[in-house]
């Protein structure tokens, strides 16, 4: 045994727990854990922006299931991460964030970047710690690795180490590294309430099932079962947020598993579902329905819902549970689905405004031929969705093919995560990704394109521009029509026609901007062959609301 510092320490614990992938920007405080994590074969992506980490790391960890860690320098640097940890805790997405801090003696001492970033990152976070002494580095890693991933409520954690710990030396004959320090078991269900939850479920008529983010972490080996019990009683089954897409099968072959029934179904199954506003507060479901509702957080439970049957479990053990008990019920499985299903191509059943002429572009059709290339040509893409207005015309025709290849924000709408999101995707499985985004949205991360091309990721970003921040224009349009036509609209403007195609140039990327909707597809081929971050720039029209916009303002009129 010889002597090391806490870096390498830091390097070793993770390596040990697994963590194959560090997503960081470099700081003094933090720099011994960067080699230390590369000496010890962690894989380390390095972006422009700490809360660009945070998103790639959510990405990877979606993508993969697998968690990472985040390295963030003291001060600014922990407290840039904040929104992305937010958008962690509140997909229960299980991430480890390692930050910087003043030497332990000059705390409170106005040292460099002494900042109270604990007690910020404790409000972001499901456990915050900071450490106290560097022999203790493997416990409290695995302390922090057991949270993150708790079966009942996985989230990020945090761990602060102040700079002198970083670089303290000691013997590692002095510290011991835990072993066997978590379990791996997701729980199953009560079988008395599996029993009753197959009763409803087998005499259902119109069963139909909705999955949520919650999910994605505690369906262990079995999501065949929920593809299984789905096939047994041709039940359609919806996803309101993006985590689980794909682990059931094909949805672009298999329609069933991407099909929103639950405001008509007489029997609803609900696996790790918070019924949030995504969800109208739970008002989607049929007043008279029963409701089963699956969920490793007791809390979640009940919320905004009235529940017929509440089952403490994970969705997976819970679905294998189920199935056993449905065809214990009913011998026969059902001979066809209860709902229309749609037949022919993807982009052929999409509404009417994704196939409308015209210019300036419907900002449906921008996204209708960017569903038309996914489903035909880009089937193993990774998919980023970003954007207010962008984001909500691509969710309504987007299909996954594979488990962990769409990606999008979640119950909190925030925008501007494209572009870390889709440097995580690549990350886990290298495969092409196609960034659609809004131009609001585009200018957040923007820079993480650089990022992209020293990687080499190849990326086509497709940017529907409307010259605005298209969502609140609009709604603001639709709000103060009196006010907006004396004074114009407030700081909702953005530089009308902004070139931004032209960024790409500075790394031999493909730029191309295009008004006519026949040559979106060949420029996103184009953009391909490239094999370089690419920017297909798309301007469409600025009057055009989208129904989720339509819909979720009605419901903020209702209550005023």
């Amino acid at each position: 045994m010889g002597i090391v510092d806490g870096g390498a320490l830091v390097g070793k614990a993770l390596a040990n727990a697994g963590i194959t992938k560090a997503f960081v920007l470099c700081g003094e405080h933090i720099m011994p854990i960067l080699y230390g994590m590369r000496s010890h074969g962690i894989e380390i992506i390095d972006t422009r922006h700490e809360c660009a980490a945070i998103y790639a790391a959510i990405a990877y960890t979606r993508a993969s299931g697998k968690p990472a860690v985040v390295v963030t320098t003291a001060g600014p640097g922990v407290a840039n991460t904040a929104a992305g940890m937010m958008e962690a805790q509140a997909f229960g997405v299980p991430l480890i964030h390692i930050g910087g801090a003043v030497k332990s003696n000059k705390r409170d001492a106005g040292d460099l970047q002494d900042m109270d970033t604990l007690e910020l990152m404790a409000v972001c976070s499901k456990w915050a710690r900071k450490l106290t002494r560097v022999e203790r580095v493997p416990e409290y890693i695995s302390l922090a690795h057991r949270h993150a991933i708790d079966s009942r409520s996985p989230g990020p954690v945090y761990l602060e180490m102040p700079i002198d710990l970083v670089y303290q030396e000691t013997g590692e004959d002095e510290v011991v590294y835990p072993a066997a320090y978590h379990a791996d078991a997701i729980p199953f269900g009560d079988p008395a309430l599996i029993e009753e939850a197959a009763g409803l479920l087998a005499n259902a008529k119109r069963p139909a099932a909705v999955i949520d983010d919650g999910a994605r972490f505690n369906i262990g080996n079995h999501a065949g079962s929920v593809a299984d019990l789905s096939d047994y009683l041709q039940m359609p089954v919806t996803d309101l947020g993006v985590f689980c897409r794909g682990l059931f099968g094909n949805e672009i072959d298999n329609p069933l598993l991407a099909c929103q029934a639950t405001d008509k179904a007489d029997v609803v199954l609900a696996l790790g579902c918070r019924f949030d506003w995504r969800a109208g507060m739970g008002e989607n479901i049929a007043k008279d329905a029963k409701l089963i509702q699956v969920h490793t957080d007791s809390r979640l439970i009940g919320f905004n819902v009235r529940v017929d049957v509440g089952i403490v479990g994970g969705a997976g053990p819970v679905a294998s549970q189920l199935v056993k008990a449905v065809k214990s019920r009913r011998p026969k499985p059902a001979s066809r689905a209860w709902v229309n299903l749609p037949v022919g191509r993807v982009y052929e059943n999409l509404p009417g405004a994704y196939h409308s002429e015209g210019t300036p572009m419907h900002p449906a059709r921008c996204a209708g031929e960017v569903i038309r290339f996914l489903s035909e040509e880009g089937r193993d893409w990774d998919v980023i969705r970003d954007g207010g207005e962008a984001g909500a015309w691509l969710r309504l025709g987007w299909r996954a093919t594979r488990p962990g290849q769409l990606h999008g924000t979640g119950a909190n709408g925030t925008i501007g995560t494209g572009a870390a999101l889709a440097i995580g995707a690549w990350v886990a499985n290298r495969k092409p990704v196609l960034w659609y985004t809004g131009d609001g949205s585009f200018g957040f991360h923007a820079m993480e394109l650089d990022t992209m091309a020293r990687l080499g990721i190849p990326v086509v970003c497709v940017i529907s521009n409307d010259s605005a921040w298209g969502m609140i224009r609009l709604r603001q349009g639709r709000d103060r029509p009196d006010e907006i036509a004396k004074r114009g609209h407030a700081n909702t403007e953005l530089a009308p026609g902004r070139a931004y195609e032209k960024i790409v140039s500075m790394w031999g990327g493909h730029g191309e901007a295009v008004t006519d909707p026949r040559e979106i597809i060949p420029a996103i081929q184009r953009a391909a062959a490239n094999a370089k971050p690419s920017i297909i720039n798309v301007q469409v029209d600025r009057e055009s609301m989208s129904p989720m916009l339509a819909g979720h303002g009605a419901l903020l009129r209702a209550d005023k």
